[in-house]
């Protein structure tokens, strides 16, 4: 009896600690905003949910773009299963609900007309209760990450089953997550179900607190993606007129492009470093540079313009040229089609600090990777492909370029090595119908 005041206790700090930041965190997040939605969602307000002569709401959060990106699997098959649910995604970024609406232009009209998106209530105690009293889920989905210790409060008081899905803990969080241990251990006591990535992960929210006996593994739904048709038409188009006349011909047949995506600051620097280099051997070469953030966009457009580089954007309808050395990939929700008019693809996040991102969506199109050393956060995705030869981890630009010149000189096996990660992936597949198994245990005995 004695430690759940001592748990509350640290929520009511955490909270404190909030209102004293709350001048500093309401003015970024007031940054981070559709001109069509209401900056009262960041409050828990906005219209009701959960109709119980309707529409009971199934609530899924997802922190941003690369997040939602990775739980499309997970979303599509929630519409189609729960047929007689709507599904609320919620998402902390601008940019995370610009890639849910792509999402939603993507699916069938019938799917579409059931999803719909907030941005999440900030993690105060009001605005966590109000956000929860409103959408009433039956039902709520926190993916990989995702503890917010007021809101997962919420859901236990009013009774909501809480799942963490693809769950997932780097040692970086974990030694932050640490810190602040009786606080994870009431948050985590609000969780019904974990449905963990690996026995890593598992073990490590179990150390914060998480109860072995609901935690499960089950694999990680990064392998559940599949590059869908119509991103693979516009691949096709795009490498079609990337293709332009005298550069085959120089090139006795094909022009030489990498994509590198998801880059961040601190990147593109090495980047360019490693595509002059191997313009040197392979004069045409063509870079499809994909920054993570939108903001960073046009900063990346005069780092290339700085370094020599002709370049054509996206955004703009640029048309790409012989002279071309640079086509700027600054637009959102393209990434999989992007990947899918290269030959080799390079995922950003790696070469800085920052534990890596999406390794498995350039595998699946059956693209040698490369990326930095620093792959932490996607550990358990990447080394089954690293045991294949399909991922391959460069330490600096020297080491890319070296990669790059490699593959493209000998192409029969970078598409082989490609291959061999396409069925990596395929192998690798089965934790959707876990995560829905599990899923669908809560929505009938929560």
């Amino acid at each position: 009896m004695a430690r759940w005041p001592r748990l509350a206790y640290s929520r009511c700090v955490y909270s404190a600690v909030l209102y004293a930041l709350s001048p500093l965190i309401i003015q970024r997040v007031w940054r981070e905003q559709v001109p069509t939605y209401s900056r009262g969602q960041r409050l828990g307000l906005g219209p009701e949910l959960g109709d119980s002569a309707g529409a009971p709401t199934l609530w899924l959060h997802c922190a941003s773009v690369g997040e939602v990106r990775a739980a499309r699997p997970l979303i599509e098959a929630l519409l189609e299963r729960y047929a007689n649910h709507r599904l609320l995604v919620t998402t902390m970024t601008a940019t995370g609900a610009e890639q849910v609406q792509a999402l939603a232009n993507e699916l069938p009209a019938a799917l579409a007309s059931r999803l719909e998106h907030r941005f999440i209530a900030l993690d105060f105690p009001g605005s966590a209760r109000r956000f929860v009293a409103r959408v009433r889920p039956a039902l709520a989905i926190m993916f990989e990450t995702e503890l917010w210790p007021n809101l997962l409060h919420a859901c236990r008081r009013r009774g909501v089953p809480v799942a963490v899905v693809n769950g997932r803990l780097s040692p970086r969080a974990f030694e932050r997550y640490r810190r602040i241990t009786p606080l994870m251990r009431e948050a985590l006591a609000s969780v019904s179900w974990l449905a963990a990535k690996s026995s890593a992960d598992a073990e490590r929210f179990a150390a914060l607190g998480m109860p072995p006996e609901r935690t499960d593994v089950v694999g990680s739904l990064k392998f559940e993606n599949r590059p869908a048709a119509a991103a693979l038409e516009v691949g096709k188009r795009l490498r079609a007129a990337i293709e332009v006349e005298g550069v085959s011909r120089h090139e006795g047949g094909q022009r030489s492009v990498w994509v590198a995506g998801s880059t961040r600051d601190g990147e593109e620097t090495a980047l360019l470093e490693a595509h002059a280099r191997l313009r040197q051997r392979h004069p045409t070469a063509l870079l499809i540079l994909v920054p993570r953030h939108p903001q960073r966009f046009d900063a990346v457009a005069g780092e290339c313009l700085a370094a020599g580089f002709s370049i054509a954007r996206r955004s703009l309808k640029e048309a790409v040229v012989a002279q071309t050395a640079v086509y700027l990939g600054d637009t959102l929700g393209e990434l999989g089609a992007l990947y899918a008019a290269g030959d080799v693809a390079f995922v950003g996040g790696s070469l800085v600090p920052l534990g890596g991102q999406n390794v498995v969506e350039p595998a699946s199109l059956g693209r040698l990777t490369l990326t930095g050393p620093s792959l932490e956060n996607f550990s358990d995705v990447a080394e089954p492909l690293k045991a294949a030869r399909a991922l391959e981890p460069v330490a600096d630009a020297g080491a890319l370029a070296d990669a790059l010149i490699h593959a493209f000189d000998n192409p029969v096996e970078a598409r082989q090595r490609g291959s061999a990660g396409q069925a990596v992936v395929a192998q690798q597949r089965g934790a959707l119908e876990r995560t829905l198994a599990g899923l669908g245990r809560l929505l009938t005995f929560g």
